[in-house]
């Protein structure tokens, strides 16, 4: 049976630091223990995420503006840290999670100050802004990849490379075999280009699937989410194009129609990578350019070198080398198949569980009767880049 003890996640309130502590946060009460949210209004406002879970707003001033702007920050930096200190002498978590995101600036500094036990976790392949000034003093350091770049040297013994949780209607793909694909039967496409779609899909995509040979365009069935200023141009260009097609701002039901897709499209993020692994499904990805220390270009690193993606530059990504990579891997044959079954090796299922057991060995208290199951820590990366 295991000691009851209390955790505070701290994470940004955007979609990529809110999903994974989220994850974390469903396995430790389902574990018995209580967890504590330390966030921002947008992160408390996201709907279907951590209900009944006690929620804190700190303020937390964002590094920028140049001295005036910093100065402001960081006072905000030094009030959320009190609040945050208050919070942990009631609450007495046994340790601190941050998934990165300016609360967790504050909420971490404050657990440093009160000698609680901390971790981050980062979900891209570069370390983030505020995980950056956490990393030297924090108790672990978790990554979703291998290759992470602004990783120091001295910072790898407590380094654990444990990946990004993901979705449970996500995890049950992988046991899923891949759809079958006869030559002339339907081939799925679905395309997503994040929370709000991406333009440069809906400008790209349908002109490069009007490209492929009639016989391939006739067996496609898509489905894309599109930017709600975009959905009606790019419904009457896929209805000229004759080729059958779902489009919404939203996809509520994303698990499901990544788990028929045979090829997906879609932006570089680190939960789209995280699910594609898990689903084990092929794509080509489209990192985002304007994406904080160009993060989006090394997440596909790991699934394109394994063979399971193919990356296009958005500065590349155009009509015709969409349909050129498209025809490289629908029409060869087994390549799609085997694509996937190289995703798939990439994936990391068991990211949530190792993660809450990693923050259950944390603390004063035995954890009773149990073994815990340690990662062991990432080996040493050599070159320039893990160095900048």
């Amino acid at each position: 049976m295991n000691v009851v003890r209390h955790f505070v996640l701290a994470a940004g309130g955007t979609g990529g630091h809110m999903i994974p502590a989220h994850a974390l946060a469903a396995e430790l009460m389902a574990r018995g223990h209580r967890v504590a949210l330390i966030t921002d209004e947008r992160g408390a406002r996201i709907p279907g995420l951590f209900d009944g879970v006690q929620t804190h707003v700190l303020p937390a001033g964002r590094l920028t503006g140049g001295p005036l702007g910093w100065l402001k920050a960081g006072r905000s930096i030094m009030a959320g840290r009190a609040m945050a200190l208050r919070l942990y002498e009631t609450f007495e978590p046994s340790a601190v999670i941050g998934f990165g995101g300016y609360p967790a600036l504050p909420a971490l500094l404050g657990a440093m100050k009160a000698g609680i036990p901390t971790a981050i976790h980062e979900q891209n392949a570069v370390l983030g802004r505020v995980n950056r000034l956490l990393a030297r003093k924090a108790d672990a350091i978790v990554t979703a990849y291998p290759d992470v770049q602004r990783l120091k040297p001295g910072w790898m013994d407590k380094v654990h490379v444990l990946g990004n949780p993901v979705r449970d209607e996500v995890l049950a793909l992988r046991e899923q075999p891949f759809p079958p694909l006869t030559e002339d039967g339907i081939f799925r496409l679905l395309v997503t280009g994040g929370s709000q779609g991406a333009t440069v899909l809906s400008d790209i995509v349908p002109e490069g699937l009007g490209l492929l040979p009639l016989n391939f365009r006739r067996r496609l069935q898509v489905t894309q989410q599109c930017r709600i200023e975009d959905i009606d141009r790019v419904r009457a260009t896929y209805a000229e194009l004759e080729i059958p097609a779902d489009l919404a701002t939203y996809l509520p039901d994303l698990p499901e129609r990544l788990g028929w897709a045979h090829l997906v499209i879609a932006r570089a993020g680190a939960s789209t990578i995280a699910e594609l692994t898990a689903a084990g499904r092929p794509a080509i990805l489209v990192p985002l350019p304007s994406a904080t220390d160009n993060h989006q270009t090394f997440n596909v690193r790991e699934m394109v070198e394994a063979g399971g993606a193919r990356s296009i530059p958005q500065s590349s990504f155009t009509s015709v080398e969409l349909a050129k990579q498209m025809q490289k891997l629908a029409l060869e044959p087994g390549a799609l198949a085997n694509a996937a079954k190289r995703a798939w090796n990439c994936g990391r299922p068991n990211a949530t569980r190792d993660l809450a057991d990693l923050v259950e060995s944390f603390g004063p208290q035995p954890i009773g009767g149990e073994t815990i199951r340690m990662s062991k820590p990432l080996p040493r990366m050599g070159g320039q880049e893990a160095l900048a």
